[in-house]
């Protein structure tokens, strides 16, 4: 029953998490001029690398389930590091928020750079980075750290 929780937790965090930061970055991409198909075959490049930019629809519906992997494995992280560290379910909101900061770092400094993905020559905007950076802490990390709190935590 626990384990099952667990993974309810998971996928519901993960879902939701997906959405909002998705949602955000579609957003963003249309004040910058581009569009939400692009911001998909972005994600699918990591895979791809620049064949992505010509696939398609099949590279975007491929860079939304890339997208939603990755926000469910957030998930799965936090919940899973949750049983070590009760800490995270009892203080939701800063851990969540710290939480996301610190995968937005790992998938910036580390995911990227070990993927296909062409790092652009020119280092984004401060208020891009400043976007990501709090769309990651509020929009992912907050709202997996919120679901898994009220569904896991022991009352």
């Amino acid at each position: 029953m626990v384990r099952e929780s667990r993974v309810r937790a998971i996928l519901l965090a993960g879902f939701v998490a997906g959405v909002l930061d998705i949602s955000d970055a579609f957003v963003v991409s249309l004040l910058r001029g581009s569009s939400p198909g692009r911001v998909l075959q972005y994600i699918a490049s990591g895979a791809l690398g620049q064949p992505a930019f010509d696939g398609g629809g099949w590279t975007m519906a491929l860079g939304l389930l890339f997208h939603f992997c990755i926000a469910t494995s957030a998930a799965a992280v936090f919940v899973t590091a949750s049983i070590w560290l009760p800490v995270l379910l009892r203080q939701p909101v800063i851990c969540g928020i710290a939480f996301g900061i610190g995968w937005h770092y790992f998938m910036t400094k580390v995911v990227l750079p070990l993927s296909h993905v062409r790092m652009a020559t020119v280092p984004p905007s401060w208020p891009i980075r400043i976007n990501g950076i709090a769309a990651i802490g509020l929009l992912v990390g907050l709202p997996i750290a919120l679901i898994a709190a009220r569904m896991l935590r022991r009352r």
